[in-house]
């Protein structure tokens, strides 16, 4: 049975230090069970600051990056050298700067012809990793980090999309939904994020209130809210937000 828990942070920068703690706590915990650490990054700009906070002189000794394998939890269908690729922003805040080998590091890949074969690849690069086949259960990431945007969506599982319902792929392509950019996207798909070990979401910002009270309480639907449908099925669910993106919730755990 899942475990859920919020903490709230009082603003982005003791966010960031939290959920640095927090990878570096569930890294030493997955090698020491089973040897190496499988995490997922989450893209977006959140994130930036706690990747960064991992590459410091006084922090990237705290995790094995020899043991360390990084995936995407969703990805723009833009090349990897673009500003807007999730990859891009691991690579500037954190990757670059961390001993670990390329081979280590699995990016979404962006060089077939469509984002619906890209998610295909994908799949079959994770049933490679886990030694499984494409078709098996998903396999238990150690930890998947999320985002959650203003309307609700997170990874890039959209508002009233298909890929909400989806429950025989692992990675699935996914349109843009109502964001500006129209970027076309590879991204998880709720079995596989809930079949992780532990999943956290980090959020911050005044723009997030509004939906963490959906989410918290105001029993919004997966369609109208898909971060909702992150419920892990065995493992643990950590909401990091900041005093901001809390201001409208009514209950909860005192700031950190």
């Amino acid at each position: 049975m899942n475990t859920s828990s919020l903490i709230i942070c009082k603003n982005a920068d003791l966010l960031a230090v939290r959920a640095a703690d927090f990878i570096t706590e569930c890294a030493r915990e997955a090698i020491y069970e089973r040897g190496y650490f499988a995490i997922a990054l989450a893209g977006g700009a959140t994130p930036a600051p706690t990747y960064a906070l991992l590459a410091t002189p006084e922090r990237q000794n705290a995790i094995a990056w020899e043991k360390t394998y990084v995936f995407f939890s969703d990805e723009r269908f833009v090349p990897h050298s673009d500003v807007r690729s999730n990859f891009a922003m691991a690579q500037r805040s954190l990757l670059a700067h961390v001993p670990i080998r390329p081979q280590q590091v699995f990016p979404v890949p962006v060089h077939p012809k469509s984002p619906a074969v890209a998610a295909v690849e994908y799949a079959e690069r994770l049933a490679d990793f886990f030694a499984i086949r494409a078709g098996d259960p998903p396999p238990p990431f150690d930890l998947v980090l999320l985002g959650v945007g203003d309307d609700g969506h997170t990874a890039s599982l959209f508002p009233g999309s298909s890929g909400l319902q989806v429950e025989d792929a692992w990675v699935i392509s996914s349109s843009p939904g109502m964001l500006h950019d129209h970027l076309d996207r590879v991204t998880f798909t709720f079995p596989l994020i809930n079949a992780a070990r532990h999943v956290a979401f980090l959020v911050t910002g005044e723009k997030k209130a509004s939906v963490l009270w959906s989410v918290f309480e105001g029993q919004a639907a997966r369609e109208d809210c898909p971060a909702v449908g992150v419920q892990p099925v065995s493992g643990t669910l950590t909401w990091f937000v900041d005093e901001a993106a809390a201001r409208q919730l009514t209950q909860g755990p005192g700031t950190a």
